[in-house]
């Protein structure tokens, strides 16, 4: 762990989160710290992969305002049915920009609410897919888990070592990890700055399916794919019904699953998808 600190350290030294090569997709916004794309035989998985390589994509304020414009463009992009966010073979996210926090001061982060934006990939409508490789370590890890599932491939290592920077998580970490993994697992990494493997996280209940390194990424997109062809209004209401899970009490989420149950109803799709049942044929969703 020292040494991923020391990388870290070195690489914000040597590449700030300062402007660069720029990048664009044919939705129309261009960035700095992202590569963004379409996925998918049927182009409907939006794809996001960080691109500070030689920073071992730290997470720095800039590039997480990118992942946000991306997020928004593809929430409102018809043909979007799922969103795949990943990093390198060598880290999905080694942590957080720490040059850029280095200097700030409490009255900073308190009164400007720091790293309060982060957090739109958690409120994203459309499902999003975390294909993980190499270190997930701190804000990595938390920007992980803000997705909705985590494939990871095979040398995938998570961990929250803000501890030995003299911090705690910010993004989510405490959070997340313990309704993640339980108590006594997320209270060890917490307090130690420990890692886990791809395998062991999967064990926890962390990643959903561990992959070859070279194989991820395309599971991921399939993942999406598949998710794609679905009502996509079905989908954000099954989506919400499962987030409430982490939320509510036992009572509460099934009087939140049965009024969006019910709420289908109200939709072309749930007609569509029980008629294609009965009829024995290929559903034709049209998101209504």
């Amino acid at each position: 762990m020292a040494a991923v600190c020391r990388m870290l350290r070195l690489a914000a030294a040597r590449y700030p989160c300062r402007p660069g090569v720029f990048r664009q997709f044919s939705a129309g916004p261009s960035f700095q710290y992202i590569l963004v794309e379409r996925k998918g035989q049927s182009q409907n998985v939006g794809f996001i992969q960080l691109n500070r390589p030689k920073a071992l994509n730290a997470l720095c304020d800039g590039l997480m305002t990118e992942i946000n414009r991306a997020l928004d463009s593809f929430e409102a992009d018809p043909q979007i049915g799922a969103i795949v966010i990943t990093g390198s073979e060598k880290a999905f996210a080694a942590g957080a920009d720490i040059k850029e926090m280095q200097n700030r001061t409490f009255q900073e982060c308190y009164g400007g609410s720091f790293l309060a934006h982060w957090n739109r990939v958690s409120t994203v409508r459309k499902p999003v897919i975390a294909a993980v490789n190499g270190y997930a370590l701190g804000g990595g890890c938390e920007l992980a888990m803000m997705c909705d599932i985590i494939y990871a491939g095979e040398k995938a290592q998570f961990g929250q070592p803000e501890i030995l920077l003299g911090t705690i998580p910010g993004a989510g970490g405490t959070q997340r990890l313990t309704r993640a993994v339980g108590k006594s697992l997320a209270m060890e990494m917490v307090l130690t700055g420990d890692r886990i493997n791809a395998q062991e996280a999967k064990e926890a209940g962390l990643v959903s399916r561990v992959y070859p390194v070279d194989k991820v990424v395309d599971e991921a997109i399939t993942c999406g794919e598949k998710i794609a062809q679905n009502s996509k209004l079905i989908v954000s209401m099954a989506k919400e019904a499962v987030n409430g899970a982490f939320e509510l009490s036992l009572s509460e989420g099934n009087r939140l699953e049965k009024r969006l149950f019910h709420s289908t109803f109200a939709t072309d799709d749930r007609k569509e998808g029980m008629t294609a049942f009965v009829e024995k044929r290929k559903t034709n969703f049209n998101d209504h």
